[in-house]
């Protein structure tokens, strides 16, 4: 794993914060092939994808003509996937120690984040070294990956997304994992109005994942957005969090911020909890090069007797 890491004490009166860069490097069946000019190209599994990429305004590495053998290539203008060999709807993945399946999706995405399996294993480690039975809330859990990595540790779950083609993803997903006897409660809900009621309900979590996009819209027509939600999300996860919580960990995408607006935000959130907070960048290793591609931006903070050396 690439870990850049350089400590700021500085930045926060009670507390270190770690300012890390992260990359998985013993993925199976993923790799990042070349980026540039608007655009990646990657391998999912046994296929070849070529889809656009906003960050990558460098030049390409690898030929065109090595591009244009891609499997399939997502063009921007028609909001399409051009098939260049049939692909299935749906096609298995092992990553990480988990099972899932990868798909083509209208909005350019596979459903798998691969940059996230530095998470993957580090909520799974956590977990099972916590010694105490761990209760765990996902909130915008997609295809649940998160989910079934705390669930693999022997946590109870409850994953909370408000796309119901995501739930019904996510269930295939814990299938194809064989954890289909987990202890996972699925909710098809808008984060907010579910936690604000599982603060009426006096339920507590003992971590809290979050993977918040820039805009939604939750099942009953919920507006989302970020700079203005997560503010409120974070002030009712704060009234359903444990006496003794183990981590929170929050990932953000395509927002135009530094991840030590994650950092403050978990600062604030912990107050009175002693820990650890780091935050940083998510990021893939191209594959032949020393070339790294941004992936999102992330902030966790973790219990203080488990703060080193888990990430």
């Amino acid at each position: 794993m690439v870990r850049i890491v350089s400590v700021a004490g500085a930045v926060m009166a009670r507390r270190m914060i770690q300012i890390c860069v992260q990359a998985p490097t013993d993925l199976a069946e993923y790799a990042l092939l070349d980026s540039g000019e608007g655009a990646k190209l990657e391998r999912y599994g046994p296929y070849v994808l070529a889809r656009p990429e906003p960050q990558a305004i460098w030049h390409r590495s690898l030929p065109i003509a090595r591009w244009q053998t891609a499997d399939a290539i997502f063009e921007k203008e028609s909001g399409e996937w051009l098939e260049r060999r049939p692909i299935p709807s749906r096609w298995r993945m092992r990553e990480a120690g988990l099972t899932f399946y990868a798909r083509l999706t209208s909005f350019r995405h596979t459903g798998v984040f691969p940059e996230q399996a530095v998470h993957w294993r580090w909520i799974r480690q956590t977990i099972a070294q916590a010694g105490r039975p761990i209760h765990v809330l996902d909130l915008f859990a997609y295809t649940a990956l998160s989910t079934l990595a705390a669930a693999q540790a022997g946590a109870r779950v409850t994953y909370v997304d408000a796309s119901r083609p995501a739930l019904t993803w996510a269930r295939e997903n814990q299938e194809a994992s064989g954890l289909t006897t987990a202890p996972i409660r699925w909710i098809l809900d808008d984060a907010i109005k579910f936690v604000r009621r599982e603060v009426r309900r006096g339920v507590r979590y003992d971590a809290i994942i979050m993977d918040p996009p820039v805009f939604g819209r939750g099942p009953s027509g919920e507006v989302w957005r970020f700079y203005e939600s997560v503010p409120i999300l974070l002030d009712l996860c704060r009234q359903v969090l444990s006496d003794q919580p183990l981590f929170v960990l929050i990932n953000a995408y395509a927002i135009e911020a530094s991840s030590l607006m994650l950092a403050n935000l978990l600062d604030d959130l912990m107050t009175g909890h002693p820990g650890t907070i780091e935050a940083g960048e998510l990021v893939l290793a191209q594959e032949g090069s020393r070339r790294i591609l941004p992936g999102g931006i992330y902030g966790k903070w973790s219990e203080a007797r488990r703060a080193h050396g888990l990430a």
